[in-house]
């Protein structure tokens, strides 16, 4: 009896089998989360992610009053020019108007970093292109300014050298008054220094007003390139497209 009743039960179990084989094949089996980055799909979020960024940062540093008005970013008076700036009282230097002309120095370099910084985009375009896999992975895993770091260790030199030429080109074009930046910061130190010539307490300046526009100007672009990376690395709102929120949000 029991052998009869194998025998009958066996056809039903291999039935049931293989309905149970075909429900499983139709059930999608979840994945416990996103599957893991591919090189292509990091070099390609961090290149979105620094042009998106770059675009950002030369469009806010270039607009009028992108310099000037932004206390992080602002152009001051050259360190050497101190001796200028903290004798402003001098009887003889107030008869000349130094300090109007200090205040129209500092507006000019301000203007001309904004001019200049117009041409940023294509040179830091040329730049993220190349981005190793490598160097890739590296800035991801870094801290929420390491692109923005490398991106600045190794392009500092070829960006002063490109920058360098359209800075003096600004500097020496006739902004407000018919005046450019260089004739205004020579009025300015010749002005001082002819004082100080006759007094044992000035010191004479001289400082090269292009060398100096240009670090700061560069600069400015840098400390605006990392404000757009945190927001990308952190900010879901900033991260505007698919890759972004996939490389960014693991």
């Amino acid at each position: 009896m029991r052998r009869l009743f194998l025998l009958l039960f066996i056809p039903f179990i291999i039935s049931s089998c293989d309905i149970l084989n075909e429900v499983a094949q139709q059930i999608e089996v979840p994945t416990t989360g996103p599957a893991p980055l591919t090189e292509s799909e990091v070099i390609s979020g961090l290149k979105e992610a620094l042009t998106i960024g770059t675009d950002s940062s030369v469009a806010k540093v270039s607009a009028t009053n992108g310099f000037f008005n932004d206390q992080f970013i602002k152009i001051l008076m050259p360190p050497e020019a101190e001796a200028i700036t903290k004798n402003l009282d001098n009887p003889i230097l107030k008869s000349l108007g130094v300090s109007n002309m200090v205040d129209d120095v500092v507006l000019r370099m301000n203007r001309s970093a904004e001019e200049a910084s117009k041409k940023a985009k294509p040179i830091f375009i040329d730049a993220i292109k190349g981005i190793s896999i490598t160097d890739a992975f590296g800035i991801l895993r870094g801290n929420d300014t390491a692109a923005t770091h490398y991106f600045r260790m190794n392009t500092h030199a070829q960006l002063y050298k490109e920058f360098n030429p359209i800075i003096k080109q600004y500097l020496d074009k006739d902004l407000v008054g018919g005046f450019s930046t260089n004739q205004a910061w020579n009025t300015l130190t010749s002005a001082y220094n002819k004082v100080a010539q006759f007094s044992s307490s000035l010191t004479p300046v001289n400082t090269k007003l292009d060398d100096y526009v240009t670090k700061k100007t560069i600069d400015g672009v840098f400390v605006k390139l990392a404000d757009q990376e945190r927001q990308i690395r952190k900010d879901p709102m900033a991260q505007v497209t698919s890759l972004l929120k996939r490389v960014f949000g693991q």
